[in-house]
């Protein structure tokens, strides 16, 4: 049976008090140009949830602020089973936040490279933890 690449409801990281408390206490990592907020925690209830957000100081228009956000998403979506999986195996929850910093909106491709970098050190950072 084929991988559900789905970003379902519960996936999305949509509490204020998670957010808040995601970037309270959580640790935060830079891949040029995403600034990553992280928290190991108990209170989500999937193995994972995300979020995403564009400065609009940097980017001023809104169409295009929406561009950047769905291309996260997208490339986020297709890549994140195996830190999913890596998660059930440790039975350990993830809060994620993902802040695109660029001043120009970025091709699909640099998006992709850079959300597979990002994954990948979340991955190593997972089986370090616990």
């Amino acid at each position: 049976m084929a991988k559900k690449l789905t970003l379902g409801k519960n996936e999305r990281l949509k509490s204020r008090k998670q957010i808040e408390l995601l970037f309270s206490e959580g640790k935060k990592f830079s891949i040029t140009p995403f600034r990553i907020y992280y928290l190991f925690n108990e209170s989500a209830n999937p193995p994972l949830q995300f979020g995403v957000g564009v400065s609009n100081k940097n980017i001023k228009k809104a169409v295009d602020r929406n561009k950047i956000k769905r291309r996260v998403k997208e490339t986020y979506r297709l890549q994140k089973n195996i830190l999913q999986q890596k998660l059930k195996d440790k039975k350990s929850r993830l809060s994620l936040f993902i802040i695109y910093t660029g001043k120009v909106i970025p091709e699909y491709r640099e998006v992709n490279v850079n959300m597979n970098k990002i994954l990948d050190k979340l991955c190593h950072i997972t089986g370090s933890e616990n």
